[in-house]
């Protein structure tokens, strides 16, 4: 049986490594302060790497006071405990068509380097002006993931699809005016793209997309496809 943790709020599972081949992630928004520390010391005591995100600067504070090696991104709101650290391999290329888009961006890509990703960055290359995409292409194409974060209508993720040879994860957000309806319009866009291979999460959801570019890119850099 897999072992976990119960520490009556929540139930840690600390096999996940083992398991998964990548340690557990906590999402905070929802927790308290005493809780997240809780969380956090039941790791630390295991030996074990551990990421949360939607972390408020008073979350992450708190988990500071209590231990070394906690990296807090504002930006991204992930907060990371590194007991054991992770070589980084390959790389994962995360590009936002607006500088709107860059806190979602910075999410997918601190997930990415926590489970062992290098990451380049390409942010405010969208369709208003695409001839900054074009400008960056080339340094995109290099890379093993890419990553689409957009709002409004969403549409730097098909296009980008269309112009590399690469799987494409693409990541609506919720930026925009009223009828791009907090995200739907971009989500809506990117799911009905024809072009192929482009692969969509959830509106606003950088975590997800920086998690599964970070398993395909894993697999790609260590030849095990």
């Amino acid at each position: 049986m897999n072992k976990y943790i119960d520490i009556d709020f929540a139930k840690l599972d600390i096999e996940r490594q083992k398991r998964r081949g990548f340690s557990e992630a906590v999402f905070c928004e929802c927790k308290t302060v005493e809780q997240l520390v809780k969380i956090y010391s039941e790791f630390h005591k295991q030996g074990q790497n551990v990421l949360g995100t939607r972390v408020s600067k008073e979350q992450a504070e708190a988990v500071q006071k209590e231990f070394e090696n906690v990296y807090y991104n504002s930006e991204a709101r992930t907060l990371a405990l590194i007991k054991n650290p992770v070589e980084k391999i390959g790389e994962v290329a995360i590009c936002t068509g607006g500088t709107g888009d860059i806190s979602v961006a910075e999410e997918a890509a601190e997930t990415a380097m926590f489970y062992g990703s290098n990451v380049s960055k390409y942010y405010d290359i969208g369709v208003a002006g695409i001839h900054r995409l074009f400008d960056k292409i080339d340094d995109i194409r290099r890379a093993n993931v890419i990553i689409a974060v957009a709002g409004m209508e969403g549409a730097l993720g098909g296009i980008i699809t269309g112009l590399v040879d690469a799987p494409v994860i693409a990541v609506p957000t919720s930026v925009g005016y009223g009828t791009s309806l907090k995200g739907v319009s971009a989500l809506l866009t990117m799911l009905n793209s024809c072009a192929e291979g482009m692969t969509v999460v959830n509106i606003d959801n950088g975590f997800n997309a920086g998690y599964s570019a970070a398993q395909i890119n894993k697999k790609i850099a260590s030849n095990k496809y």
